[in-house]
């Protein structure tokens, strides 16, 4: 398609990483696409049409995706054959890169006036600030945008508009030992704070040898445990407004509350070192015997050598509502000056795309989650185990990481933690957080 002059926006730094994506590990190189692609944009950049087509006179499409996994790349080619069968005036194009490559990569063709015209990776901000990106209501159908969880459309709003569509999702739940609870006596798994100090404590009499809860508040992950407690107890980084709350209330006492359990004893001995991984090690061999982790748990077990009978259930909380943590990738369309031909192409790409037994079979492959109900429920019917994530899933919420501030809101809550654990006074440390990030 007809490629919008980006000239303002050469400045975009050709390093930025496509960090804390659901796929890091998807590393695997992928091939470029056929002669195919460079020919399309070879046509494109002499033709001057005003829509693109392909020597045939179809209406080309042209996406990049990241690379998940080993299977990443034949799904999109099944997908692109199917899709051109299924829409015989619309030529598809999809070219596969591997997380490691594609910010590189997908910012050193916007500079070269190149954009994509759909683009799946994790971050959007710096596009969107650069006004780079259509709206998402202008490339997808009223019917496939109203399939997606509110809370994840939500993550790319930017002064009151939506400008991208998640993908796919992953997400956090409270995971048990069955055997350690049934032998110390616990008849259910804790789902309040209250029910979960008084397990810690029988599992504590039963095995003392056992950590009964696990924590990571390193700088890996203790912006994990900051949100998991707060967000249990009413608590949140900041109001309905967008303003910084984070030493509110709610937040403090849930602070407070996590570091009780370290001190009581009824947690790995340190958690300012030992990080989720760490952790998911020692729930493998039985030595902790509940934590809080993402759907890759068991697979993650598994794969380290160890069989663990194990339970799932909903985040412990305070205040009668289990809040999970949710983390998701997107797909935007860049705005290379569509005909109406062209944007109806698009919106049939996601039409296709987020059908829901498709889209189901595009999430299962490589094991996440969905992040439209629609999804989510023709996913539960397929796989029962699945049910309890589906439902765990559309209670996500989303760290605020649009906000310019959220990198020192970040490190400033984990170092608020870690000097938590060292004795100091939760409500003074959190104070002087807000101080700094809201003078």
């Amino acid at each position: 398609m007809k490629k919008k002059n980006l000239t303002k926006v050469l400045a975009l730094s050709l390093s930025m990483a496509a960090a804390l994506s659901l796929a890091a590990c998807g590393s695997t190189p992928a091939s470029n696409n056929d002669t195919k692609k460079e020919e399309t944009e070879t046509t494109q950049e002499n033709s001057g049409e005003e829509t693109k087509k392909d020597s045939s006179g179809k209406t080309e499409i042209s996406v990049i995706a990241a690379q998940y996994g080993q299977n990443t790349a034949d799904w999109w080619k099944t997908f692109e054959s199917d899709f051109e069968k299924d829409n015989e005036g619309i030529d598809l194009n999809v070219e596969v890169i591997s997380w490691n490559d594609i910010s590189t990569t997908v910012n050193t063709r916007v500079a070269n006036n190149q954009a994509p015209d759909i683009l799946n990776i994790d971050v959007f901000a710096d596009y969107q600030a650069d006004d780079l990106l259509l709206p998402a209501k202008d490339y997808v159908s009223e019917e496939t945008y109203n399939k997606m969880y509110e809370a994840f459309l939500e993550q790319s709003n930017v002064d009151g508009t939506i400008w991208a569509i998640p993908d796919l999702a992953s997400a956090r739940a409270m995971y048990y030992n069955k055997d350690i609870l049934e032998g110390a006596g616990v008849e259910a798994p804790p789902a309040t704070w209250d029910e979960l100090t008084e397990a810690c404590k029988k599992i504590k009499e039963k095995y003392p040898d056992v950590y009964p809860w696990g924590i990571d508040m390193t700088t890996d992950e203790g912006q994990a445990a900051f949100a998991y407690y707060i967000w249990n107890n009413g608590g949140d980084f900041t109001d309905a407004d967008g303003n910084w709350t984070l030493n509110s209330a709610e937040n403090v006492e849930a602070i407070e509350y996590a570091v009780g359990l370290i001190n009581d004893g009824y947690t790995n001995t340190d958690p300012a070192n030992e990080t989720r991984y760490d952790l998911q090690d020692m729930f493998g061999t039985g030595k902790v015997a509940m934590m809080i982790a993402p759907n890759s748990l068991p697979t993650y077990v598994k794969d380290g050598g160890n069989e663990v009978n194990y339970g799932m259930a909903p985040i412990p909380n305070n205040n009668g509502t289990s809040v999970s943590a949710g983390v998701m990738d997107r797909f935007m369309c860049f705005d290379n000056e569509y005909s109406d031909e062209e944007m109806e192409a698009i919106k049939t790409f996601f039409d296709y795309f987020f059908e829901d037994e498709r889209y189901s079979a595009w999430v299962e492959m490589e094991g996440f989650l969905p992040a439209t109900k629609t999804g989510g429920e023709a996913l539960a019917a397929k796989d029962e185990s699945m049910a309890q994530w589906i439902e765990i899933v559309g209670s996500c919420k989303f760290y605020p990481t649009a906000k310019t501030e959220w990198a020192d809101v970040k490190q400033g809550v984990i170092s608020a933690e870690q000097n938590a654990l060292l004795g100091g006074n939760v409500q003074e440390l959190l104070d002087s957080l807000q101080a700094e990030i809201a003078p």
